[in-house]
């Protein structure tokens, strides 16, 4: 393990008067510890809440900064990860750990049931946050945590884990957007392949192993009997165990929907739609769907005019624009339409595909190398620097907030069998009161959303 470097506290009111007088620009942690310019040496004091699984994916990225917690259910899991950072500290309850006096940064990779409740409380305690992906499993979740980031925007760094983002593939393709390769953009079609049907909830088998804290697994949602088989799969594919019942994710939506999203989203400057309608397979109560699509109706900005943006999942596809182009060879990706033509992308390449006598491209100006957008470099060390310096990373909670409250607005128009049509200054559907109420999940007792 990385030694620490030895920290420089003062009381935070002093420094900042002494900071603002002198303007000195540095950053002073939730610790007490100064960081930036003045400071380079300093380490974040990082909890990593969930140890295994997603989270193996990040010891790299966090063995450079001081880690002082693990959280995780699983004691065996803890083990493993204390290999790693053998001097941290040992929590079953993310709650508890977040209460540890020394943390600037906590690195959220539990299960998608608990992202939002762990993002929030960790910034309500004025704790640094990379969440993974979904951000949120309810429009309710998703909206507190990007009010909770607004509110502490001036002094808090956060991100969420859609690390395509980070593909260079994701520049080009907003600059062919925004510069008018296709013409004036008028659709968006995204779309993933996976298929993982499930039947239903599991039935009771066996009993949980010692090492597990199996109610802490459940946390705030429903109680559901234990099954082994939620909890096979590798390392960071696990998710796919249980990811698709209603009450533990959000399914092919929420799970890949997020990356796929992304690509389109970083294009289109979006903020929330003003209606949704969504079709599929028959519902389960208890399963989220393989095959469904969904429609997001987008008003102006300044730059575009109103847009449809669509998703598709499980099968479902967009038509492709020309009978020689197989979209289905794509099996996550995005299609942009224009007046002058389409695009479409994967998460690393792209295809531009102009339309009619009038696509010449003699209208589209490309930008020079001075003003191409740079490569945003390592994702996590984004935000670890942004934690350190000036709190800018590419996927904070504004933005991924709206990605994901747009794409459980799909989930919304789906169980409630119809279109509906959303006010999203207030966070409320106005064309009915049983879609409107789906907006939310429904807690065990002694569970807290914004705790």
């Amino acid at each position: 393990m990385l030694k620490p470097t030895k920290k420089t506290t003062v009381p935070r009111r002093h420094f900042m008067k002494a900071a603002m007088a002198a303007g000195v620009g540095c950053v002073v942690l939730p610790s007490g510890v100064l960081r930036g310019a003045d400071a380079p040496s300093n380490r974040l004091n990082v909890a990593l809440v969930g140890a295994w699984g997603r989270a193996k994916a990040h010891f790299s990225s966090i063995a450079s900064e001081n880690v002082v917690a693990l959280c995780d259910v699983n004691q065996d899991h803890l083990a493993l990860a204390a290999k790693e950072f053998p001097g941290a500290k040992h929590y079953a309850d993310w709650r508890k750990c977040l209460d540890q006096k020394d943390l600037d940064a906590v690195l959220c990779c539990t299960t998608d049931h608990t992202h939002a409740f762990v993002a929030t409380w960790a910034m309500n305690r004025g704790l640094h946050v990379y969440c993974e992906k979904p951000l949120a499993n309810s429009v309710e979740e998703a909206r507190l945590v990007r009010e909770t980031y607004l509110k502490n925007r001036d002094k808090l760094a956060t991100q969420c884990g859609t690390q395509r983002h980070a593909k260079e593939n994701f520049n080009r393709v907003r600059e062919l957007i925004r510069d008018g390769a296709i013409g004036d953009l008028s659709d968006v079609y995204v779309w993933g392949d996976r298929q993982i049907p499930r039947p239903g909830y599991l039935p009771a088998e066996g009993d949980p192993p010692k090492s597990l804290d199996y109610d802490l697994w459940i946390g705030p949602s429903p109680f559901h009997p234990y099954n082994p088989g939620y909890f096979s799969g590798a390392p960071g594919a696990n998710c796919l165990q249980w990811n698709m019942y209603w009450d533990f994710g959000s399914g092919q939506l929420g799970d890949m929907g997020s990356h796929t999203m992304d690509l389109a989203w970083n294009a289109i400057d979006a903020g929330l739609p003003t209606s949704v309608e969504a079709t599929g397979e028959p519902l389960n109560p208890e399963v989220t769907p393989v095959e469904m699509a969904a429609h997001f109706q987008h008003p102006a900005n300044d730059w575009r005019g109103p847009i449809t943006v669509s998703w598709y999942q499980g099968g479902a596809m967009p038509r492709s624009p020309r009978p020689y182009i197989d979209l289905t060879k794509i099996g996550h990706g995005a299609m942009f339409k224009g007046t002058r033509g389409f695009l479409i992308a994967d998460f690393d390449t792209r295809l531009l595909v102009p339309h009619g006598d009038n696509a010449d491209l003699t209208y589209y100006k490309r930008r020079g190398a001075e003003d191409v957008i740079p490569a945003l470099g390592h994702f996590q060390k984004q935000w670890t620097d942004a934690c350190k310096g000036d709190l800018k990373t590419s996927c904070n909670f504004d933005y991924s907030g709206n990605l994901i409250e747009q794409m459980l607005l799909g989930h919304v128009s789906y169980r409630a069998g119809k279109k509906i049509e959303y006010d999203g200054a207030a966070g409320r559907v106005t064309n009915g009161s049983e879609a409107d109420g789906l907006l939310r999940r429904q807690y065990r007792p002694g569970w807290t959303l914004n705790g």
